[in-house]
């Protein structure tokens, strides 16, 4: 009977899922349409697979293995500010990619804040461009992912544990083996792949740190067949690669990641005795410390670089940021239309399609929907007069499987708390989600259309194939000041983003928390 208190959610469900697979397939379909029969793999095609996937490798190895120390000191040590730093852990999955990226190049590029220092020493300059710049760059996007992962399985061991081991007085290696070894041995696989299936599909990062044909990942050849060399073919079979390879890393994380277990408890709050040591206290803060300096350098580059570069900005990024905009309300109100009715749809059953539109969110690259969709446009009109559209459209899609995590659960829980209720007293449309749904999914609502907002301000992926000089976005146009070398317009540019970013999610998640307890 709970469930058909939400029939409301069905058709519309239904349907809002079936355009989200058209939408993905039907790209899909065009860019296969394109791939020349018989057409095979380059040398450079071969390169830029082996680069793409050997670079996830490296940066889910080192993202994991510099976790664990990270998680495990914040994990057993309190101190002021504390609260704050694990918030910021959660501020480099809503920053804009190339806004971080010239962060980096502040601190690490060839003159950055860490030349200056080796040069003043006399030891040679180190290079941030190639292999080792894009794993940097991914490693500083998911090193706080991993950290905040691994730190909630540590808060899921039962305090009992910790209190036993106090008791029985476990040397630091017992303790290890006997507690700490049988979370990680469970958490960290499911964490790396994930890692991995992210870096697999990254773009911004390698477009700007990447290139050359050592450097190249299939995203980036995609671009590059699409852009410049304008061969179809080529970017039809690439494309398909890619989503043949982000697929079946995504299928093996989903098949990996396990549930995790670590034993019944009485849910007291956790005490930890163990880590007195003075050598335990001392690697936990240097983990702790070196994790936040990597963190926050570069993003406090950004901000001292962006101020002096304020006055320094062209007319175009002001264009840019009016486009930006446009994009962002448009992402946000697609994700309203399509992310509801799916919520609505899957919560009112026991076993819905979220792990089956996950799955395509994770395996679909964004550049393959923007080349699909290309290529279905060009015959009727000129793709770039609808590149602000179909960029807020591709931008929806990948947020849409996060979105759904958000609102499901909560959406669930008022089914089974308001089912018999609002069946009884006749609640069906528009009431029942005015009075009973939307007030209690608020606050998860504007988490979703924050972090959607967000997201879609700092893309830069499927714009680069549509825009032209009239139509860029906000990331679009900082890359184009760095390459013109523009770079203190392009600190004022990143700062700008920044604030746009961080502000929107900031509202939409405002206005949803108060419009709960209004």
């Amino acid at each position: 009977m709970a469930r058909r208190a939400l029939s409301i959610s069905t058709k519309t469900g239904i349907s809002a899922a079936a355009l989200v697979v058209a939408l993905i397939l039907g790209a899909l379909i065009a860019v296969i349409s394109k791939a020349e029969a018989g057409a095979g793999f380059t040398r450079a095609d071969w390169m830029a697979l082996r680069f793409t996937v050997w670079q996830a490798v490296l940066s889910a190895l080192f993202s994991v293995v510099l976790a664990v120390p990270v998680a495990r000191a914040l994990a057993r040590r309190q101190f002021v500010g504390r609260g704050v730093l694990v918030t910021l852990l959660g501020a480099p999955f809503i920053l804009p990619v190339i806004v971080a990226v010239l962060g980096l190049l502040t601190v690490f590029g060839r003159n950055g804040w860490l030349n200056l220092v080796l040069a003043h020493f006399g030891l040679p300059p180190v290079s941030i461009y190639g292999l080792h710049g894009v794993v940097l760059a991914h490693v500083f996007f998911n090193l706080p992912l991993a950290t905040r992962l691994l730190l909630q399985a540590w808060q899921t061991v039962p305090a009992e544990r910790f209190r036993l081991a106090a008791l029985l007085r476990l040397t630091p290696w017992a303790f290890f083996r006997v507690i700490e070894w049988p979370l990680l041995r469970q958490i960290v696989p499911g964490v790396a792949a994930l890692v991995f299936v992210i870096c697999l599909t990254s773009f911004a990062v390698a477009l700007t740190l990447g290139g050359g044909p050592r450097a190249t990942t299939l995203e980036l050849a995609i671009y590059q067949a699409f852009r410049f060399d304008f061969d179809l073919g080529r970017a039809a079979l690439l494309s398909v690669t890619q989503l043949v390879v982000a697929g079946g890393a995504a299928v093996l994380a989903l098949a990996i990641i396990p549930t995790l277990s670590m034993g019944g408890g009485q849910d007291r709050p956790q005490q930890r005795w163990d880590g007195q040591l003075i050598l335990q206290r001392g690697l936990d803060g240097v983990a702790i410390l070196g994790a936040a300096g990597f963190l926050l350098l570069p993003l406090a580059a950004v901000v001292l670089r962006g101020v002096m570069g304020l006055g320094r900005l062209p007319p175009e990024v002001w264009t840019a940021v009016g486009s930006t905009m446009i994009v962002v309300v448009l992402s946000v109100g697609l994700l309203g239309l399509m992310a509801l009715p799916m919520a609505g749809w899957i919560a009112s059953r026991a076993r819905g399609g979220i792990e089956a539109i996950g799955l395509l969110g994770l395996s679909a690259s964004p550049l393959m929907i923007g080349t699909g969709w290309f290529i279905l446009i060009n015959p009727f009109a000129y793709p770039a007069d609808l590149a602000l559209p179909v960029t807020a459209l591709v931008n929806t899609l990948m947020a849409l499987p996060f979105c759904l995590r958000i609102l499901v659960p909560r959406l669930r829980e008022t089914v089974q708390d308001f089912g018999r209720l609002t069946l009884s007293l006749g609640l069906t449309g528009w009431p029942l989600w005015r009075w009973v749904i939307l007030p209690r999914l608020a606050p998860q609502i504007g988490f979703a259309a924050g972090l959607t907002g967000a997201l879609s301000a700092g893309d830069l992926g499927v714009i680069a194939l549509f825009a032209d000089a009239e139509r860029a976005t906000l990331p679009l146009q900082m890359y184009r000041l760095m390459g013109a070398y523009q770079m203190e317009a392009a600190a004022g540019a990143a700062l700008l983003l920044l604030m746009m970013a961080l502000g929107i999610f900031w509202a939409c998640d405002a206005v949803g928390r108060r419009y709960a307890t209004a």
